[in-house]
């Protein structure tokens, strides 16, 4: 009779424990969360700006593009003309988010580049020293909400 009322009481706490742990599931991350614990940010591969993809340009060499963006996450062994840079980031707790950019060369110069960033014009243009145009697009909201006042409210 002892034993089975010991296995009964093992039993019955060992069932509320687990039970327990599905009351702090996040159920979104298939993880368990306890409220009140730190998450870390978690931070891999290569940080890339888009100061460092401004930089590039067509005939840099391997040395010169490594200088510039750090050595590559992933070279294809395959194919050595194309090294890929990826950075990965998720905050504590939350969802992750994932930039990638593609390095592509011939005969070992800088042919182009594929991924989420793009170089901007403008960055380009101040650094070769040639005039940057302005902006035919008004920044002025006041004059904005007048061109506004036409529209019927049911268009929105």
């Amino acid at each position: 009779m002892q034993n089975t009322l010991t296995k009964f009481t093992f039993l019955a706490s060992l069932l509320i424990c687990i039970s327990g742990c599905s009351f702090f599931s996040d159920s979104d991350h298939r993880t368990v969360s306890f409220p009140g614990v730190y998450k870390i940010d978690i931070q891999q591969g290569n940080i890339i700006s888009q100061d460092m993809v401004n930089q590039l340009r067509p005939g840099m060499t391997k040395q010169q593009v490594r200088f510039i963006l750090g050595s590559p996450l992933l070279v294809d062994s395959f194919n050595q003309e194309r090294w890929d840079y990826v950075y990965s980031f998720q905050p504590g707790g939350e969802g992750r988010s994932q930039e990638t950019l593609s390095i592509f060369f011939k005969d070992d110069k800088l042919s182009h580049f594929s991924g989420d960033f793009r170089p901007d014009p403008k960055a380009i243009m101040e650094e070769a020293g040639m005039p940057i145009p302005e902006d035919e697009t008004s920044t002025d909201v006041s004059s904005d909400s007048e061109l506004l006042e036409d529209v019927p409210a049911e268009d929105f």
